[in-house]
């Protein structure tokens, strides 16, 4: 069996001529179609050449497929087929004129093909929180009719991974950010002669608005992916469906201690992030401004109001249960592939912080004149 193979022959005239010959199919499997339209290429733009197939021992469309393209879809006088072949090319013919044809669209229809499609992308994410909501309500209720049923173990367990492992990463960053703020303050301070006013300014900055806007950007990244991740696991081994298989609920064993594990430790991380954040502007203070620490603490407490600190634990309430929420969400909507799992992992993060900036922002307006 011969493969596919092609000798070129030119005239008096200059015009060449191609003739074809062995096994121009898929059944000669030494045959290398690519390498073989690479070699007709400089051929196929001669409009003189004449092509003869009529000494082809087979072809099939794979073959023919080949030609067709060289030639542009046209069959001419130049090109010299047997009957067989003059089918074979009909049938690839008809298949070209059956090809649908990617109609064109003006920009204004695709402007809004697109709106529509990404307000039904969003509708579909309010509708599924909005019920996510409804069903931890019932849940909420169910157990307010039957405690017995509280998982316990679970809501200890969220609490667990949710905060006291999240102490020392806090920790540590609230300490970095209050030595960065004190120092950059101090040296403006200085310049006025307004050292002292270094402690209203870091303890109304870190308790009231960066302790918990610190803490849930952590929490976000820390424990709501680690939350959306577990439950796309579950998803993708079918842990879910076998939970309702067995006439669990899934909201109740699964989500429910996740949103009132991370709400009940929120406003316990606020504190503990904010404290190390004034040690740290302390720590600064002390350093940058000869400002004591016994000073420092007991002017902060005559200058910063108590309803300060009671607006950021009510914040960090919303924000724990804003961030459990959103993770819980992201992490059911998690289809079983690997690919959904890192991309509702990554929108799960993303979405939380948003939402904890947007709430902040307009927790801070409609508290704008309360303990300033």
């Amino acid at each position: 069996m011969a493969a596919a193979s092609f000798q070129v022959d030119q005239d008096a005239q200059g015009r060449r001529h191609i003739v074809l010959q062995g096994q121009w199919s898929l059944r000669a499997l030494e045959n290398d179609f690519a390498k073989l339209k690479k070699s007709l290429q400089p051929i196929f733009s001669d409009p003189l050449a004449q092509w003869d197939l009529t000494q082809v021992e087979q072809l099939d469309t794979a073959g023919a497929a080949v030609l067709w393209a060289g030639w542009q879809g046209k069959i001419d006088g130049r090109i010299a087929l047997t009957e067989t072949q003059t089918a074979i090319f009909d049938t690839l013919a008809q298949i070209d004129s059956q090809t649908p044809k990617k109609a064109r669209q003006s920009y204004l229809l695709n402007l809004i093909a697109k709106w529509g499609t990404l307000s039904m992308f969003v509708s579909s994410h309010v509708w599924d929180f909005v019920r996510l909501l409804g069903l931890l309500v019932m849940e909420l209720g169910y157990l307010l009719r039957r405690p017995q049923d509280f998982p316990w173990r679970e809501f200890s367990a969220n609490i667990y991974k949710s905060g006291i492992t999240a102490l020392p990463v806090t920790a540590l960053l609230g300490f970095m950010i209050g030595v960065a703020m004190s120092y950059l303050m101090a040296t403006q301070l200085r310049a006025f002669g307004a050292d002292i006013f270094i402690v209203n300014i870091l303890g109304l900055a870190i308790i009231r608005e960066l302790g918990p806007i610190l803490m849930a950007v952590l929490v976000a990244g820390r424990s709501g992916s680690a939350m959306t991740a577990q439950i796309g696991v579950m998803r993708v081994t079918e842990e879910i469906d076998a939970l309702a298989t067995m006439g669990i609920s899934r909201i109740l064993r699964v989500v429910l201690p996740k949103v009132l594990g991370l709400t009940f430790i929120a406003p316990m991380l606020v504190i503990w992030t904010s404290l190390w954040a004034l040690f740290g502007g302390a720590l600064s203070a002390n350093t940058e401004l000869g400002l004591g620490f016994r000073f420092f603490f007991d002017y902060l407490a005559a200058v910063v109001q108590p309803v300060n600190l009671t607006l950021s634990l009510i914040k960090g309430l919303m924000f724990g249960f804003i961030v459990a929420l959103v993770a819980c969400h992201f992490g059911l909507r998690i289809k079983p592939n690997t690919e959904s799992l890192s991309l509702s992992t990554t929108s799960s993060v993303v979405t939380a912080i948003t939402c904890v900036i947007l709430i902040d922002a307009g927790f801070a307006i409609l508290t704008s004149g309360i303990g300033v």
